[in-house]
């Protein structure tokens, strides 16, 4: 068996997708291998004695015996590093395999009757998460979803942070904590209340800092996912939307999920992005440059979504050509005069051969230019003549008569409606119709499409004046999307907050809003973000006007923002999750051992630790590296006890103040 083994090993750990800081990936192994992937198969025939082993001869045909495979991979003597050689006398094996591949959770998938709790809190650390079954662990389900005990309450406004005694019904909120066990815990308060989710999840690149389960294969993912989506929907009011921002590496596979989750027929469009220009290191890749993402757009419901028109800025168009001399209420005064004479007129020129003489090869551009900025200045004065379709009525009959009456303009008043300018049969279009005020200027617009490139990403780092190492989405991006899908004081809620942009543009536009965000981003998190989208009182309670006293950055000039409003902190109360920050900060193997002393007496253990077990091997876990101790440590701990349990909020053991209860009564409707 051992000649198997390393024979196997040194076959496996050629192929790279397979291999992680010079460790073969069980998991990835085993993936691969319930797909009958084609390489791993032709890796393992190669070898006359892995043939041998894991294939069987039927009628001159070869089957791979998968069974047998994967059994052989979950050996506890497959990799028997030091690292692993410990967890397993420490009891965190099942049946002789591990516990995160054992075949009533990884042969689960499509994974829809499992959750990954996914409680990353730094971007660098890499965790190994438990799946639960809903079928075979309902129990730990129920607790691990059960709504938690929140704390730490302060309310953020113009004076700073104030203790809070009572929350109001318009309340905006920022919570610090795991978003699927949050998102649970919101459902006691704000089910289907919820207008518009927008998230901007992490896209399992495997440089995205995300470093679940060995950089998330795609099934894991999708239960990652899937997990967040359905409790999300629930949360969504019946005209509701929910917006998921993605590039190419999962698209697919989360269209799938989102149409059984939100149903194929409430699909309502892929948006794709331009997010980039072709430049840098980017135009080195093989294949078309990748400067797109993608926006999937749902509803909860396409029957009550309320569907708005939105318009982009657009170009000025040449049909336009006619400026309206002397324009009064009497039409027989009306001239139309060509702009581009007027034009020529203005700069003493006659005709286009003379422009090119007075301004060069750019001649046609610098024209275009004047005759666009004369229509936006006089647009209520510019017009084109159109060929109206399935002309009918007054107006086909005004539309002959003009055509007999060269040059006049005929007039016809609607009630309720625009009024008819007729001229030589065509129907008068005026330019002032196409101008709108887009991010707070007048501009020629166009309908907006599936295709968004007029938004730009290069400098906006400095949005919110935090700094932030993944890319910030532009405020004017979040804009278009509260705006086209909920009115003022509608509820938005965003549970990947990252920097804090969704909730700072809801802020800003007067929708009251919830962001959910685990990961610690110190002080370049979102509630900095949000303090200075707030701003800063003067002594009699009035926003300073300096720009260090609120957000003038992003889309506040277009809309005058002037600072102002507030919003509810709070966090979940810590139970294991209090010991797993302790781990991540320790900095050698005398506090780690410090840490599991305390752990013994007051954290809650694994069902499948034996502590005497870590005792009695305490020599062999120092000669572990610092990073496998901590790893080891985190995994002794029950992962359904990170977080205190609403249910058990006066349960003295976690000595939890007559105040907290009180507020946790009040968030959560129960008093």
């Amino acid at each position: 068996m051992q000649e198997i083994l390393e024979l196997l090993v040194k076959t496996l750990i050629k192929d790279k997708r397979l291999v992680s800081e010079n460790n073969l990936l069980k998991n990835k192994i085993i993936e691969l291998a319930l797909k009958h992937d084609e390489k791993l198969i032709s890796d393992l025939l190669i070898k006359k004695k892995l043939k041998e082993t894991f294939f069987t001869k039927i009628n001159d045909v070869l089957v791979f015996n998968i069974d047998k495979f994967i059994s052989f991979v979950n050996n506890k003597d497959f990799l028997p590093d030091s690292y692993t050689s410990f967890k397993n006398k420490i009891g965190l094996m099942s049946k002789k395999q591990y516990f995160s591949e054992t075949t009533d959770v990884v042969l689960v998938w499509p994974f829809k009757d499992c959750v990954l709790e996914g409680g990353q809190s730094k971007e660098d650390e890499i965790k190994n998460e438990i799946f639960y079954n809903e079928t075979l662990a309902p129990d730990e389900i129920d607790r691990l979803l059960d709504a938690k005990v929140l704390t730490n309450f302060k309310r953020f406004n113009a004076n700073g942070r104030q203790p809070i005694s009572e929350f109001r019904h318009t309340d905006n909120f920022i919570i610090n904590g795991n978003n699927l066990l949050v998102l649970h815990s919101l459902k006691k308060r704000f089910l289907e209340k919820v207008k518009l989710i927008y998230i901007d999840p992490p896209y399992n690149t495997g440089n995205d800092g995300f470093n679940y389960n060995d950089r998330f294969n795609h099934s894991t993912w999708l239960t990652f996912m899937k997990n967040r989506l359905e409790v999300a929907k629930e949360l969504l009011r019946k005209d509701g939307a929910i917006f998921v921002q993605i590039d190419h590496h999962e698209i697919f596979y989360l269209g799938i999920i989102m149409d059984e989750i939100f149903g194929k027929d409430n699909f309502v469009q892929l948006i794709s992005v331009k997010v980039a220009a072709p430049a840098g290191f980017k135009t080195v890749n093989p294949g078309p440059v990748d400067v797109t993402e993608y926006i999937l757009f749902y509803t909860k419901n396409k029957q009550k979504f309320n569907f708005k028109k939105m318009y982009v800025p657009g170009n000025y168009d040449e049909n336009y050509r006619y400026f309206i001399k002397n324009f009064d209420k009497d039409v027989s005064n009306w001239e139309l005069v060509d702009i581009k004479d007027i034009i020529y007129k203005k700069i003493g020129i006659s005709n286009w051969r003379e422009a090119k003489e007075k301004f060069g090869d750019s001649y046609k551009i610098v024209i275009e230019e004047m005759m666009s900025n004369f229509a936006l200045e006089n647009s209520e004065k510019v017009v084109r003549l159109c060929d109206p379709h399935k002309a009918s009525g007054k107006l086909k009959e005004l539309i002959e008569k003009s055509k007999k009456e060269k040059g006049k303009i005929f007039h016809h008043e609607r009630d309720n409606y625009t009024d008819f300018y007729i001229m030589n049969g065509g129907l008068f279009a005026f330019y002032s119709n196409k101008i709108g005020r887009v991010d707070g200027e007048l501009t020629p617009t166009i309908l907006l499409t599936d295709f968004w490139d007029d938004i730009a990403w290069e400098g906006i780092q400095n949005e919110g004046y935090v700094k932030f190492k993944n890319a910030k989405k532009p405020e004017k991006l979040l804009k278009r999307i509260i705006e086209m899908s909920t009115e003022k004081n509608d509820l938005v809620l965003d549970f990947f907050l990252g920097s804090g942009t969704t909730c700072a543009v809801a802020q800003k536009l007067n929708r009251q809003y919830i962001g959910i965000e685990q990961l610690d981003y110190g002080e370049n998190s979102a509630v900095k973000r949000m303090e200075n989208v707030i701003g800063r009182a003067d002594s009699k309670g009035r926003i300073m006007e300096l720009i260090v006293d609120y957000d003038t950055s992003g889309i506040s000039k277009s809309i005058d923002w002037k600072g102002g409003g507030s919003f509810v902190y709070c966090e979940l109360k810590e139970l294991n999750e209090y010991f797993v920050k302790k781990i991540h900060k320790a900095k050698d193997t005398k506090t780690i051992l410090e840490i599991w002393t305390e752990m013994k007496e007051k954290a809650f253990l694994s069902y499948r630790v034996n502590p005497m077990l870590f005792d009695i091997n305490t020599k062999e876990f120092n000669d572990l590296s610092i990073k496998h101790q901590k790893k080891l440590l985190i995994e002794c701990l029950d992962f359904n006890n990170l977080y205190v349990n609403k249910s058990e909020i006066e349960d003295e053991q976690y000595k939890i103040s007559k105040k907290l209860i009180e507020l946790n009564k009040q968030f959560y409707g129960v008093l």
